[in-house]
């Protein structure tokens, strides 16, 4: 232990390194560093303190220079101004700690929610991972649903030609369809005429046999085509008739064949 006087006047008692530590206990090999070290043990306590509220007083840049007699023989009005100085220090200390405080718990709530932000976004990568797998083991059957597709397309236009195609051939025969039924009611009104006429003819039998069996004859010649013409357009009505019926059935098939294919492709 040295006393070190300032420029000032006044006394600064310096105290080895070793009893400056800040553990309250003082090492037995310190305290055989002093003559008769049972009775150093309060002084060296009151250097602790004394080097400590020097060091606060210099950090907080006090005016005054604080002084060992400022703690052995404290003046008042000195005594008050450094602790003033230092009630001021643990106020302020006391504020900033609280604002601290609150931008520190603000801190850990932020903390909290980052950490709540990995593990979802974490559990999101791994979702994502998931879902381009599965995108990856799909990709097979989407391409083969793909090729499909484009055939379905392909045949849907072909069948659309046909559906068209058919149109055409249906329309050509109803109209065909008609002619022929224009053709047989012509024909039934001859048959009327014939019969009309054999009537005439029997009555006209008895008056001019020899004529009228010229005309019977010419008659019946008449009639005999008539009604060859007749079975000749009844024989390609039927035909007619049994071909717009095979096309209808087989336009019905392609329509639903078609309206099947088109509810599949969307």
């Amino acid at each position: 232990m040295s006393r070190v006087e300032a420029d000032d006047g006044s006394v600064e008692v310096r105290v080895p390194k070793a009893f400056t530590d800040d553990n309250e206990q003082l090492e037995f090999d310190a305290l055989e560093q002093l003559e008769n070290p049972d009775h150093h043990v309060e002084s060296v306590r009151a250097m602790k303190l004394y080097n400590r509220i020097k060091e606060v007083l210099d950090a907080l840049q006090c005016p005054k220079k604080f002084t060992l007699n400022d703690l052995i023989a404290p003046d008042p009005r000195r005594a008050e101004f450094f602790l003033g100085a230092l009630l001021n220090f643990c106020l302020d200390r006391e504020v900033r700690m609280s604002s601290l405080s609150e931008i520190v718990n603000e801190f850990n709530v932020l903390e909290e929610q980052r950490a709540e932000l990995e593990v979802k976004i974490l559990q999101l990568k791994s979702e994502i991972s998931e879902c381009n797998e599965a995108r990856e083991r799909e990709m097979p059957l989407v391409q083969e649903v793909d090729v499909k597709v484009k055939e379905l397309c392909q045949t849907i236009a072909a069948l659309n030609n046909q559906q068209m195609s058919l149109k055409t051939n249906l329309r050509k025969l109803k109209e065909k369809s008609g002619e022929m039924d224009e053709k047989i009611s012509n024909a039934e009104f001859t048959l009327v005429q014939n019969v009309q006429e054999n009537a005439n003819l029997l009555s006209k039998i008895a008056q001019s046999p020899d004529k009228v069996q010229r005309a019977l004859e010419e008659k019946k010649l008449v009639r005999e085509e008539a009604r060859n013409a007749e079975r000749l357009a009844m024989q390609n009505f039927h035909e007619k008739t049994a071909l717009v019926e095979i096309y209808s059935k087989v336009y019905k098939k392609m329509t639903k064949h078609y309206k099947q294919m088109q509810a599949f492709t969307f």
